[in-house]
């Protein structure tokens, strides 16, 4: 039965007497998540827990959350990737942030950061805008760290050592030194 207390938005003072709690599920757990920032303002995303092995290729825009033992390839092109304690990543992987608390084996590419907390190993080559590593943990293999240089100026660069004229508008044209005839 509809009450004129339930058409009320939660959070809105009632100046009338207070109306006796309600004993629908959803009412509760609507008012006891209400009350917490961190319910609206976290972002589910999925996980990977303990005791799961995955062998494959897993892509994505979300965020992932591994404590279990994936192979293969990961790409999550817009999603954080967070590797726990117990995981252990056998895989390339590809994500806007990669943070590792656990093991991981592979090329591993932070679009925006990499942060490697105390208890990370990592066995590979680290590709990343910036790159945090913190005491404890060990990193051994290659690694990029920065702004990566744009094609255009690579091009440039190497067009200028072959003797190649570039410019942006301009298709490249080869300079010899000779007689016309």
């Amino acid at each position: 039965m509809w009450k004129k207390e339930d058409a009320k938005p939660q959070g809105v003072a009632d100046n009338s007497t207070a109306a006796a709690p309600s004993h629908s599920p959803t009412s509760s757990v609507s008012a006891m998540t209400a009350g917490t920032p961190l319910a609206t303002a976290s972002r589910s995303g999925a996980s990977i827990s303990q005791g799961i092995r995955i062998k494959g290729e897993v892509t994505g825009s979300e965020d992932l959350f591994i404590d279990g033992v994936v192979e293969g390839k990961l790409n999550l092109t817009n999603g954080s990737l967070t590797i726990g304690p117990n995981g252990h990543v056998k895989a390339d992987v590809y994500a806007r942030e990669v943070i590792v608390r656990g093991q991981i084996e592979g090329k591993v590419s932070g679009r925006d950061k990499v942060q490697l907390l105390g208890t990370a190993q990592v066995n590979g080559e680290v590709q990343t805008e910036r790159l945090a590593i913190e005491d404890g943990a060990t990193l051994r293999g290659k690694v990029e760290a920065g702004k990566l240089a744009t094609k255009s100026t690579e091009t440039r660069a190497s067009a200028a050592a072959a003797g190649t004229v570039v410019t942006p508008d301009v298709p490249a044209r080869s300079v010899s030194s000779g007689s016309a005839n």
